[in-house]
């Protein structure tokens, strides 16, 4: 398997921890803050598991505003992409995790999307971030499901190891 960075955006720290959190089930991985990263250091890389919060009602955090159209702007045709999102699917039911589908939509044309989650044990109204029926990657809940994410966590990277070969 290639090397693997994980990058962020969090204005909390929740991200940062969940990146932290999968960066421990991989051998080879790496972390990056959306905030400091160049596209420079990332460009190495075989895969990529780009993660971000979603802020207000669905709108990507701000650490990737500025990275996100540069990272589009990479060659991305011979990588492989996955993403997870932060969200409050009680606060937030109809925009959960929609920051998630921002970055979804930026790359789904320029690169391989892996990753992609059942909404089945997922309690919220509406989502940007589902296509075809299945989460564009893995959301997370650490508001109300917290008790839900190590197992979460367990299977999507199980399944993503599949992917990264």
């Amino acid at each position: 398997m290639g090397k693997i960075a994980i990058v962020y955006g969090t204005s909390t720290g929740v991200t940062e921890d969940i990146a932290k959190r999968i960066q421990k089930l991989f051998d080879n991985a790496d972390v990056y803050d959306a905030a400091k990263v160049k596209t420079e250091q990332l460009e190495p890389y075989d895969y990529y598991i780009f993660g971000a919060s979603t802020t207000g009602f669905g709108e990507l955090q701000d650490d990737w505003a500025n990275l996100l159209p540069q990272v589009a702007k990479m060659d991305l045709s011979k990588k492989t992409v996955a993403l997870f999102g932060l969200g409050d699917s009680a606060s937030y039911s109809t925009s959960f995790v929609g920051g998630l589908s921002q970055i979804y939509d930026e790359l789904k044309d320029k690169t391989k999307i892996v990753g992609a989650v059942s909404t089945d044990g997922y309690d919220f109204e509406e989502s940007d971030a589902v296509v075809d029926g299945k989460f564009v990657g893995l959301p997370l809940d650490e508001d109300n499901e917290a008790d839900k994410t190590e197992d979460r966590l367990s299977a999507w990277v199980s399944e993503l190891k599949k992917d990264f070969k």
